[in-house]
């Protein structure tokens, strides 16, 4: 199976706000073990961690800049990029961009969907874009 084509569904499937075709390529036992208060480590959480993101940011896109696949498990570096224009995570809207690195790491069976994720983003820069914690002063 072609995994790295399945993660590239998935983000296509993110980018067109598309939950249906998110929640096609994940398990029913998926499990996220990227920690997101108040929302449940399940393949239910995830697509409802994604509703609240596309409210959020309506000109998401997740593009990926490597792709490297190892037995059943994909990992991408990929670019979150949007606008903040709705509430995420209790933080209002402040009309600005967002453009911040991050990286997936995907687990599929043998049935070709994907059962676990693991992620990191670099949640302090996106925190910082948003205006909700002041820039440090430049390196």
């Amino acid at each position: 199976m072609d995994h790295a084509t399945t993660l590239r569904r998935m983000y296509d499937a993110i980018n067109a706000h598309d939950l249906d075709g998110v929640s096609a390529v994940m398990a029913d036992d998926f499990i996220e073990h990227e920690e997101m208060p108040g929302v449940p480590p399940t393949r239910e959480g995830a697509l409802e961690y994604f509703e609240l993101s596309f409210t959020a940011f309506p000109d998401m896109r997740f593009e990926p800049e490597d792709v490297l696949v190892d037995g059943d498990k994909v990992v991408a570096r990929a670019r979150f990029t949007g606008t903040h224009e709705g509430d995420f995570m209790g933080v209002p809207a402040s009309g600005k961009r967002v453009d911040v690195q991050l990286i997936d790491i995907i687990r599929f069976g043998d049935d070709g969907l994907a059962h676990e994720h693991w992620g990191v983003m670099d949640a302090l820069a996106m925190m910082q874009q948003v205006g909700a914690i002041p820039e440090g002063p430049p390196a």
